[in-house]
C-alpha cells in the first residue's frame, strides 16, 4: 500500500535529518509516521509531501527515517504569508509527484491552505482521497472577527495598510480560503473527523462523502507528567494563543477586572506571538488593530501587572507552563477540536472553554471542567472564580479530564483506527 501524505509543514523528524528549522505546530504527525514506519516496514510504503521555501521547491528525496525503512519525501513551494491565494503552479508540481511516487491514496491533513484543493483536482480519485477535517475556514470565515467593535474592525493601523491585512481583510481572506476548502471537500470521497460540529459541516458541504471517525494525537511530551495543585501558581491563568480575535484574549480581558475583585493576585500568561510588544518605535508601528484593541483593554481595565506575554514556546516549555498554571482557559470565538485543550486534559490541568464547536465533545461540562457560552465574558469571569474557591472541585476535574483525554488521544487506539480507514479505502474501487 503506496500513501502518500500531504501536509501543511515540513515534519520535525525530516527538518531534524537535513538539518533545517521546524516547527512543533503538529509534531504529532511525526509520532504517527513514526508508527507507520516503524510498525508497517514492507505493508506501508510512505511518501510525504509538504511546502518548502522557493529556493527548495523541486526538493525531492529519500530519507531513512527510521531503521530499515524509507520514506519517499517531496517539497512544494507555496505562499504561506498568503493562503487565500490559489496558485496553479502547485498543480504541476502535484502532477510530477502523483507521477513519481505512483500512491494507492493520498491523505491531506487539513483544508486551510490552496495545496489541498490543488492535490485533489490533479490526483482526481475521490475514492482514494482522504482528507483530514482540521479547522473549517469557511465557518471560521462567519466568526472571525469576534465581536470586537466596529471601529476596531474597520480602523486599520499603519502595519495593517501597508500589509493591507486589516481585520476585515483578514476575515474576507478567510472567505477566500473557504472558497477553496469547500471545493476541495466537494472533491473528495473520505474524510476524517471527530467531532459532531465537523459531521454537521461536512454533511452540509459533501453529504456523498465517507465520514470517518477519527481521533487525534497529541505531542509525546503531553502524554507524562501531571497537574498538581500544590505546585501550581495560586490564581494563575494560562491561554495557548492570542493573537488573533478567533481566539478570544479580548473576552479573557474584559473577565478579568469582575476576577481581580474577588483575586487581586491573579495573573493572565499568554503564548504565542507577542501583539502587545512596544518596547521600540518599530515594535508600536508594527502593531495591528487587534493588538492595539488588546493594549487598549489592558489600560482600560489596569491590568498591564496582570498579563505576561511569553511569546513562542516549545512543546517541553509549553507543557512546563501548563503544569505551573491553576487554570487553562480556551475562550475562542469557535473550535473545532482544539489541540491546546487536548494537551492541557491529558496533564490534568483544570480547563475552562467555550461551548462552542466541537469543544463539547473533548470536555464534558460538569465532568471535565467547565463550558461557557462563546464570547460572554461575564460567564467567563464567573467560571474563573469558581474554580479558584471550588479548589476540590478543580481537584475532581482536573482527574477525569486526564481520564477522558487519555481515552480521546490514545496514540495506539487511533493509530490501529488509522490503518483501518486506508485499507478500508484501499479495498474499495468507488466512494460509497
Amino acid at each position: 500500500m503506496r500513501v502518500l501524505w500531504i501536509c501543511n509543514i515540513m515534519l520535525p523528524m525530516i527538518a531534524e535529518q537535513l538539518n533545517l528549522p521546524y516547527s512543533n505546530r503538529e509534531g504529532w504527525l511525526s509520532g504517527l509516521a513514526d508508527k507507520l514506519l516503524s510498525r508497517n516496514a514492507g505493508e506501508i510504503q510512505l511518501g510525504i509531501c509538504f511546502p518548502v521555501e522557493k529556493s527548495m521547491w523541486d526538493f525531492e528525496q529519500i530519507l531513512a527515517l527510521k531503521e530499515n525503512t524509507t520514506c519517499f519525501c517531496y517539497g512544494f513551494e507555496e505562499d504561506l504569508n498568503h493562503p487565500e491565494k490559489y496558485s496553479h503552479s502547485l498543480e504541476k508540481r502535484f502532477q510530477y509527484i502523483f507521477d513519481s511516487f505512483q500512491p494507492d491514496m493520498i491523505h491531506i491533513f487539513g483544508t486551510e491552505f490552496p495545496h489541498t484543493l490543488a492535490a485533489v483536482k490533479v490526483y482526481n480519485r475521490p475514492d482514494r482521497t482522504l482528507i483530514g477535517l482540521q479547522g473549517l475556514c469557511s465557518a471560521i470565515a462567519k466568526v472571525y472577527s469576534a465581536k470586537i467593535p466596529l471601529r476596531v474592525k474597520y480602523i486599520p493601523t499603519l502595519r495593517d495598510v501597508l500589509k493591507q491585512d486589516s481585520i476585515w481583510q483578514q476575515q474576507d481572506k478567510y472567505k477566500q480560503r473557504g472558497v477553496h476548502e469547500i471545493e476541495a471537500l466537494k472533491l473528495t470521497g473520505h474524510v476524517t473527523g471527530r467531532t459532531d460540529f465537523d459531521m454537521h459541516e461536512m454533511d452540509r458541504i459533501n453529504p456523498n462523502a465517507v465520514y470517518h471517525f477519527m481521533n487525534e494525537t497529541m505531542r509525546a511530551p503531553f502524554y507524562s507528567g501531571s497537574w498538581n495543585p500544590g505546585h501550581c501558581e495560586k490564581y494563575s491563568i494560562f491561554l495557548s494563543q492570542g493573537d488573533y480575535p478567533l481566539k478570544g484574549f479580548h473576552f479573557l480581558l474584559q473577565a478579568m477586572p469582575k476576577v481581580l475583585e474577588q483575586y487581586p493576585d491573579a495573573m493572565v500568561y499568554v503564548a504565542g506571538s507577542n501583539l502587545l510588544e512596544k518596547a521600540t518605535l518599530k515594535d508600536r508601528l508594527k502593531r495591528s488593530a487587534y493588538g492595539r484593541y488588546l493594549g487598549k483593554l489592558i489600560r482600560q481595565n489596569h491590568l498591564s501587572q496582570h498579563v505576561v506575554m511569553l511569546g513562542r514556546l516549545t512543546a517541553q516549555q509549553m507543557k512546563e507552563q501548563y503544569l505551573r498554571s491553576n487554570v487553562f482557559v480556551c475562550p475562542s470565538i469557535l473550535e473545532n477540536s482544539p489541540n491546546s485543550l487536548g494537551e492541557a486534559m491529558l496533564l490534568g490541568v483544570p480547563c475552562i472553554a467555550s461551548k462552542v464547536g466541537g469543544i463539547p465533545n473533548m470536555l464534558e461540562e460538569s465532568q471535565d471542567g467547565m463550558l461557557f457560552p462563546a464570547g460572554d465574558s461575564e460567564a467567563l469571569a464567573d467560571r474563573i472564580i469558581e474554580m479558584f474557591q471550588k479548589e476540590e472541585l478543580a481537584r475532581q476535574y482536573s482527574i477525569n479530564a486526564k481520564r477522558h483525554a487519555y481515552r480521546t488521544h490514545d496514540g495506539d487506539v487511533n493509530y490501529r483506527h488509522l490503518l483501518d480507514i486506508y485499507e478500508d479505502i484501499c479495498a474499495s474501487t468507488t466512494a460509497r
